[in-house]
C-alpha cells in the first residue's frame, strides 16, 4: 500500500475527504504508535562515530529514541560492550574526568546546553584514544507521507490502514461502534504484526524449532 492508496481507503472508509495536513496527522500518529508497540527490525539502526581522545562526552544520532546496544572497538578489532548506567552513576564512579582509559560505561546525560535538541552520552572513563564505537538503536524509520512506501505499508499495511482509522475516526467524532470496530481491527492486525516482530524475527528454526499445532 502506498501512500497515495492508504489516503484514497482511508478517504473511502470514512465516507469523507480530509485536509492533507490532517490526514498526514493521522497517518504520523498510527506509525507512532505502531512502532512504539512493535519493535520491528525495521526500527534498528547503527552508526559508528569515532570517540574523542580526552572529552567524555559524544553527540547522539538527532534520531535516537532508545539504545539497543553501545561497544567500542580496541585497537585489535575487538568489541567492548559498554554497561548503560544514569548520570548519577557517571558523577559518583568517575568524579575527576581527567582520570582516562577504555569506557566500561555508558549514559544518556540529556541535552547539550547550546541545544536542548540534542542528546550526548557521557563515558566513563574518559577515553584515552579515538576509538570508534558501534552503536545500534531504536528509531522511527522515514514516514510513508514523506516516502511514499514503507516496509510497514507494503508488508503489514493492515497495522497501517486501520490505525490510521482510528485516528480519524477521533477526529471526525464518530459512532461508538464504528470507532470500536476500527479499534478491534487494528489491535487484531498489530497482534500478527507483534507476532512477527517480537516473535520470528527474533527466532529461527534451528535453534527455536518450528511453530507446530498439536494434532488432535
Amino acid at each position: 500500500m502506498t501512500y497515495t492508496e492508504l489516503v484514497t481507503l482511508v478517504s473511502d472508509y470514512c465516507e469523507n475527504t480530509f485536509p492533507t495536513v490532517d490526514m498526514d496527522t493521522f497517518i504520523r500518529q498510527a506509525e507512532q504508535r505502531i512502532y512504539n508497540t512493535v519493535q520491528i527490525a525495521n526500527l534498528r539502526k547503527a552508526s559508528s562515530t569515532p570517540l574523542t581522545n580526552g572529552s567524555q562526552f559524544m553527540d547522539t544520532p538527532s534520531d535516537l529514541l532508545s539504545v539497543y546496544s553501545f561497544a567500542v572497538i580496541d585497537g585489535s578489532g575487538n568489541y567492548i560492550y559498554l554497561l548503560n548506567k544514569d548520570p548519577n552513576f557517571m558523577q559518583e564512579a568517575y568524579p575527576n574526568p581527567s582520570t582516562t582509559g577504555t569506557p566500561k560505561h555508558y549514559a544518556i546525560n540529556g541535552p547539550k546546553s547550546s541545544d536542548n535538541k540534542q542528546l550526548q552520552f557521557i563515558f566513563g572513563p574518559t577515553p584515552s584514544a579515538a576509538l570508534v564505537t558501534n552503536l545500534q538503536y531504536f528509531a522511527y524509520p522515514e514516514s510513508i507521507v514523506t516516502a511514499g512506501t514503507t516496509w510497514l505499508g507494503q508488508f503489514f499495511d493492515s497495522a497501517l490502514l486501520y490505525g490510521t482509522l482510528c485516528e480519524a475516526n477521533t477526529y471526525m467524532k464518530g459512532e461508538a461502534d464504528m470507532v470500536a470496530l476500527y479499534q478491534e481491527r487494528y489491535v487484531q492486525a498489530i497482534s500478527l504484526l507483534k507476532n512477527l516482530g517480537d516473535g520470528k524475527q527474533r527466532a529461527d528454526a534451528y535453534r527455536d524449532g518450528q511453530v507446530r499445532v498439536r494434532v488432535v
